[in-house]
Formats: structure tokens, sequence, C-alpha cells
């Protein structure tokens, strides 16, 4: 039986994203264009995944072939190169959706990084992020695709040289597979390899090996099958029989990523629901760590039978780890959106979640450098939990480390920072922003550092979020030092440090009530400050109000229609401060110096004086009368 072919063939250009990818890949040199077979044959797998799935609710689509497989013919005479599966199959309009747009999220991230990556030798970025079909046009000069949808009674072609457009037509059912989608490479002179055996057996074993479904080689067209991959499932072995190359083949294929795993956990669980996991944690961020969408990547199958990849097995703040998890108990005849629902799933979504921060804790305990890398890589990812997830808070809390005033150059735990808490330190302090050296220079910690009080410094946005939510840890609240008085009184100088210079009370007094007068308007208070040794004046939040730097990025952001206005502190024992208040206020230059004193303490915290004409004219008055 065949089709109707009296539709003529339709040519379309392809969408310009599209475009300018296979235009980056074709006029680009890689060191590794062995990924695109990787990329075809995760394809495939899909494919007979989706096939497995759909066969589910209606059998008749497996037909008299129910064995899911994926075979690969070579051509060496022709310089060809076929990947062929039996799985779901697709349309004409499948192909013009699926072959003629891309829709995988976060493509233009990575053409971005692919632009920027260009004509570098040995540039590892395609085999990094993965590119599906459209990786096969780094060896193929031109691309054939034949394909027969599962349960359809027509076949369909799509055929492109990948500079510009691609053509669809329907064909006859003798054209295509009986079931599934063929892709015929037509190899590039300096890909001819890929039409060989030795070639071709040693990227899928390196590469593909472990897919979940079975993968023959035939060498030529009409020779007999080789067997190269059994499709058995990874994660239902036993861990003693699988190998750490193993485990890194099956990593790249279930993660779409070129590096090896940091961490790999592997284990079955069981009891009242059972199911295997097996997850990675990557060696390197992925490109869509902060996509907004922050969606996980953990496939869900259910007695080895592929569901889906957008169950949310994970919480977004681990949403970095790649992998799988099978169950045993869901029914496979649950629609996908009701398996959202299930309690089972919610079961094993708190399960796997626990177990991995357990092993996180373990691996923290056992190989703190391995740990390190892990949390300088997705640590700020990870402290989206400490708001986020209150039930998981002290084992967040536990995991976390941070850079402060005693470790800039090394890493230091919550329980080591209370374990060297000073005599009458009651709480834990932190300091952030945007910028590490700024934060560690900030005159905010001038009175911590020195009483020898630690200073938590933290430069993650998220960091301004979670500490506003009542976090402490021992009972230990977290008090930023830019908010409310410092209250140092009660710890004594550390060794060797003395106590700065009383200065005359009456005459600082009054100074701050004529700054406090002058700068009404521009700040809540005038007050001396105990955080202050060796900088003039600092800015912080008043005591109810919002921390400075949260303030700041909501303002930023429009989500902060009116800010507080900050309280100035003055060293009332700095040279300066007692000049001036020794000063008259002869032409105005009190007032100008109590204004000066307020854009300083400004540019000390990164910002700019509010007035910057007014602020230059201030300036150029003192200057002239320096000198006159």
């Amino acid at each position: 039986m065949t089709t109707d072919t009296a539709a003529a063939p339709e040519t379309h250009a392809f969408e310009a994203d599209v475009s300018k990818l296979l235009h980056m890949m074709v006029h680009s040199v890689y060191s590794d264009r062995d990924v695109f077979l990787r990329e075809l044959i995760s394809n495939a797998a899909d494919a007979c995944e989706k096939l497995r799935y759909e066969a589910i609710a209606t059998p008749s689509l497996l037909g008299d072939d129910p064995q899911p497989r994926i075979s690969i013919i070579l051509d060496a005479d022709q310089g060809r190169l076929t990947i062929e599966d039996n799985g779901i199959g697709m349309t004409a309009a499948d192909m013009g959706e699926t072959l003629g747009t891309i829709a995988r999220s976060g493509t233009k991230a990575f053409m971005e990084r692919l632009a920027a990556e260009a004509g570098k030798e040995g540039s590892q970025l395609i085999g990094q992020f993965g590119v599906g079909f459209y990786s096969a046009f780094m060896v193929a000069n031109q691309v054939e695709v034949f394909s027969r949808r599962a349960g359809t009674e027509a076949a369909a072609s799509w055929t492109s040289d990948g500079l510009g457009t691609y053509t669809i037509a329907a064909v006859d059912l003798s054209d295509a597979p009986a079931r599934g989608t063929r892709v015929v490479m037509h190899l590039m002179d300096d890909a001819k390899s890929y039409a060989e055996r030795f070639t071709v057996e040693r990227i899928v074993k390196a590469q593909s090996g472990h897919v979940p479904v079975p993968i023959t080689l035939f060498e030529k067209p009409d020779a007999d099958g080789v067997d190269i991959a059994d499709g058995a499932a990874l994660w239902l072995k036993p861990r003693s029989e699988i190998s750490e190359e193993d485990y890194a083949d099956f990593y790249r294929s279930v993660a779409g990523q070129y590096d090896q795993p940091a961490h790999t956990i592997h284990y079955r669980a069981e009891g009242r629901y059972e199911y295997s996991v097996l997850t990675f944690i990557p060696e390197t961020k992925p490109f869509d760590l902060f996509d907004p969408d922050r969606k996980g990547h953990i496939k869900l199958y259910v007695r080895r039978v592929f569901i889906t990849d957008e169950a949310q097995i994970l919480p977004r703040y681990l949403r970095f780890v790649r992998g799988l998890v099978d169950s045993s108990d869901l029914p496979l005849n649950m629609s996908r959106e009701m398996i959202q629902d299930s309690p089972v799933l919610a079961a094993i979504q708190k399960g796997v979640t626990g177990r991995l921060l357990t092993e996180l804790q373990k691996l923290s305990d056992g190989d703190a450098e391995a740990y390190i890398r892990i949390w300088e890589n997705f640590g700020s990812v990870l402290k989206e939990g400490l708001y986020e997830d209150f039930e998981r808070r002290e084992t967040l809390l536990g995991l976390a480390r941070f850079k402060s005033t005693t470790s800039q150059n090394g890493w230091r735990s919550l329980k080591d920072y209370v374990a060297d808490l000073k005599d009458n330190q009651t709480a834990i302090y932190y300091a952030t922003g945007s910028d590490l050296d700024r934060l560690a220079t900030s005159p905010q910690i001038e009175g911590f550092r020195a009483r020898g009080i630690e200073v938590l410094l933290l430069p993650d946005q998220v960091d301004n979020f979670w500490t506003t939510v009542g976090v402490d840890y021992e009972g230990k609240p977290f008090k930023s030092v830019t908010q409310g008085g410092a209250d140092l009184s009660l710890i004594p100088l550390a060794e060797g440090i003395e106590k700065p210079t009383q200065p005359e009370t009456e005459a600082v007094d009054s100074f701050l009530t004529f700054a406090r007068e002058t700068l009404a308007g521009a700040v809540s208070d005038v007050r001396a400050s105990e955080r202050l040794t060796t900088s003039a004046v600092c800015l912080v939040a008043p005591e109810s109000g919002m921390d400075r730097q949260l303030e700041k990025l909501l303002a930023s952001a429009g989500q902060l229609p009116q800010a507080a206005l900050p309280v100035l502190e003055i060293n009332s024992g700095h040279e300066l401060i007692q000049a001036l208040a020794a000063a008259d206020d002869a032409d105005g230059l009190k007032s100008d110096l109590a204004h000066l004193l307020l854009d300083q303490a400004r540019i000390a915290d990164g910002e700019q004086p509010t007035d910057a004409r007014a602020f230059t004219e201030r300036l150029d008055r003192l200057m002239r009368r320096s000198v006159s």
C-alpha cells in the first residue's frame, strides 16, 4: 500500500534561530564532532520510550513489532551513515514543528556561548550542551529524514542541506520505516570515517552504551547486524557491576552534557514504596542553571517505561541534579498530569530529596575538597532552599559554606562559626553585597574586626532573601552588620587593639545635633557609632528597617516604591570628626562638610551621591578654601 503522493513537496525556510545555529556549526571547527552520534541515538531512544508509553493505552501501536530497537547502518562506499529506530515516528506536520524550529529551553544562551567560543581551538561547547538533531550538520552536507508515525497510514520525508531551507514531502510507505524514523546523513569529505565500523562502534560504546534501547550495527546496508549495546537498564544493576566509566557514559547520555559527574548517587529504596534512583551532580555548571523557569532534569520511569521528564521529583533548589527515578508502584495507565498529584510520587519526592541531602552531608564530612567543588558551583542555588524549604532548612544550613572576615580564601561552616563565638556574642553576623572584596573592606565591619568577631560575607543575590526570613542556627539568629545598632559594648576589643581616645563629648554632641538638622530629609538619624574604628562615617539601616542591600536590590527591580531613610553613623573618635566638631560654620563650611560626609558614606557603600552637581559644588568650595 502506498500513500497519496499527489501533494507537491513543500520547501520552508528555517526559523531565524535554527539558521543561526546551523551557520555557526557548519562554519566553525570543533574538536569533538563525535557528539552528533550520541545526540541522534538519544533522540532515537526517546522516540522508542515515547512509543512504549503511548502503547500502554493503545497496545495496537506496537503491531507485530513490540521490541524497541535502534539500528545504525554504514555505507562506506556511498559515504552515508543511517540511524533508524522503531519508535513513535513523525507525521509531516510533526517534522515541520520538530525539525524546523528550536524549542529546547536555553537555546539562546547556548548560541550566545557558541558564538563567543567560535574559532577557538578545542571548543567543547557542542559536547557540553548537546544540540539534538541539528548536530548532524557538523558531519553531513545533506540530511534526509524518513518517518512514519505509529498508528498512521502515511509516511513523509524531510530533506535539507542545512543552508537555510528544508523540504517536506509525502513518500511511499516502502521508502520509510514500517514505524519510526530513519535519519540518513550524506557525510562531508572530512567526515567519511563516520561510515566505518571501528569509529562508530567506539563512539557508541563510549557515549551511548547504556541507553535503555538495544543498538545494532550493520556494517553494510545488506549485512547481518551486530549488537553493540544491549539496552539493559543501568540503574537496575548492582553498583558492584558498574564501573566509573559506565556511570560517566550514562551521565552524559541522560544529562545531555559532556563533562564528568562530580558525584554519583545510586540506590534502590525498599519499603512501603519501591523505586530505583540514579542521579548525578555535574562537574560544571549547566548552562540553564539560572533559567527563569528553573525546571528540574530528573526523568521519571515506571517499571522501565519512560513516563516524563517534567515531573518535579526534586525541589527547585536541586535543579542542577541530573538523572532518573524508576518507580515500581506508580500506575502505568495514569496520565502525566495526574502523576504529579499522586501520593506515591509525593512520597518518592520526599524520599529522594532527603537522600540527596544526606549524601551531600556524608560527602562534606568524608571528602571536604570534593564537597567544596560542588558548593562553589551550586551553593548559590542550594541556598534558595533556605527560604523555600522550611522543613529542610536545618539540614541546608548544615550544608552551607561561607566566606568570612576570618576566612576569605577558604570556606567556613556554621558549625565552625558557632564554635568560635566570642563571649557575650548572641548573633551570627553577616554582610551582604555584590562584591566579596568590597564587603571585606566595608566600614560597617570595622568594629567587629576590632573585637575578633567573625562576619560572614555573602555576595550572592539569594543571600539578601534567606537571611530575612527569621533563620537561626543552634538558637543564634542572623543579624546584618548594616542594620540597627551594633550593640558591641559587651564584647571586649581583641588583644593588642587599643581603645579609641574618647572625644570631647559636648563638642561632638553639638556636631551630631547640627548634622542631624542639616541632613534632615536625607537621613533618618545621625548618631555616634560602635561599628567604626578607622573610617569616619558609614550608613546603616534603621533597627526596624529593611537591610540596605536588599532594599537596593528591590529598588533596582522596581519593587520598592520608596526606600527608607538610612542612619548616618559617625566615628566620634575619628580625627576628622573631632576637627569638624571644633570648627565654626563660617560661610556655610560646616554645612558643606556634613553633606560631604554623607556622600562619602554613600561612596563607601558603592553608591553615587544623590545630587552629583551639589556634590561637585561643595567639593569645589572646600578645595578653594584649602588653597586660599
